[in-house]
């Protein structure tokens, strides 16, 4: 087991993402199909049980190997990853509240979202500041290097935006349902502007580099983590906003729902349609399978989740429609990357190692007196 996850990295808490969103989305469908409810609360246990066993297999990783883990932090196509940590225990901790809470309990449901709210919460902040700062300082990323994984660790603080406003009902009326409102207002903002300083980064990238290599295709689907997301965040402050803030600021959250969601649900449909067209490309290039396939997972849920906010704000069936036919999507998504990871593990395949380069394929150096030459 110790040998067995000297290669486990932080990307593998998509996995929990993955499939605590499509516990999450699934319950605030417009369509009440039968059955739907109980298999959604089945499926949040199964991100539990995903969350519980990847953090004890990371606490091994960083027991054991912790140079292996420490290389992870110098890499800037690995560091990013730690922002999925953030993530999975914030998409853990609202899915208890949200469908949880059927089987455990209100309250237990509550204290769960609590801790692994602000669990969540710090270390995305943390991720949002150290990530940045490694790259900056120690990685010397380049921007032909930039890729969509780089939002990683700034979208994470835009979950915790979408997700607190589900704590601010079970708190204290006053100043204590205010101040965790508005503070996630915050977060939002916070996520919001670095994102929008990241993001032409890796737009440019992709329009004067070219396409990404075969295997970071499907991370273009992270782009609309932050756009779904923070369209889930405005929705769900307008929600809670009535009798937590003054009524001009409540009604001002409601009209923010749909002047911010409306524009940024287009711009992610934009970008759906740009990125899967990229994955079509190169899965006719011989795109195979790897754990960035969960990206196209979590994202979509949350163009899922924000569509569904904006039905509830607009009351506009388009977006009923709009959020079935992406959730459509994320089972689909989620179903053939859950089965490929279950095969990749019993293989072992997942888990192995970098494959050595042969001997016949390495590059030839020679000595000079002038330094090396290739």
């Amino acid at each position: 087991m110790v040998t067995a996850v000297r290669h486990l990295g932080p990307n593998w808490y998509a996995c929990v993402m993955g499939t605590a969103i499509v516990a999450t989305a699934g319950v605030a469908l417009p369509v009440h199909l039968p059955g739907l409810r109980t298999i959604c609360a089945a499926v949040w246990l199964l991100s539990l049980a995903l969350l519980l066993v990847l953090l004890a297999a990371r606490a091994l990783h960083w027991r054991h190997h912790a140079d292996q883990a420490r290389a992870h932090l110098l890499d800037p196509g690995a560091a990013p990853f730690y922002g999925c940590l953030a993530m999975a225990l914030l998409a853990v901790g609202g899915g208890a509240l949200t469908v949880g809470r059927d089987w455990i309990g209100t309250t237990a449901a509550v204290a769960v979202d609590a801790v692994l709210f602000t669990a969540g919460t710090a270390v995305g902040l943390a991720a949002a500041v150290a990530v940045p700062y490694l790259m900056a300082v120690r990685q010397r990323a380049e921007p032909r290097q930039a890729t969509p994984v780089w939002l990683l660790p700034l979208v994470a603080p835009m979950v915790s935006a979408a997700l607190g406003p589900l704590l601010v009902p079970y708190l204290p009326a006053g100043q204590p349902r205010e101040t965790l409102l508005l503070g996630c207002f915050a977060l939002f903002g916070l996520s919001l502007l670095a994102t929008l300083v990241m993001l032409p980064l890796v737009f440019a990238r992709i329009v004067t580099g070219g396409p990404l290599p075969l295997a970071l295709t499907p991370t273009l689907f992270l782009v609309l983590g932050p756009l779904g997301q923070s369209t889930t965040a405005v929705g769900k402050f307008a929600d809670v906003a009535p009798g937590v803030v003054p009524a001009p600021y409540s009604e001002g959250f409601g009209v923010l729902a749909v002047l911010y969601g409306v524009p940024v649900m287009g711009f992610a449909l934009l970008w759906l349609g740009l990125a899967t067209a990229h994955t079509v490309r190169a899965r006719r290039h011989g795109m195979r399978f790897s754990m960035t396939w969960w990206a196209f997972t979590f994202p979509v849920g949350t163009c899922v989740t924000g569509a569904e906010a904006l039905a509830r704000h607009t009351g506009l069936v388009v977006y009923d429609g709009l959020a079935t036919g992406l959730y459509a999507v994320l089972v689909a998504a989620w179903a053939t990357a859950a089965v490929q990871t279950a095969r990749g593990l019993v293989s072992g395949a997942l888990l192995a190692g970098p494959r050595p380069v042969p001997v016949a394929l390495r590059p030839v150096t020679a000595r000079t007196t002038s330094g090396t030459v290739r």
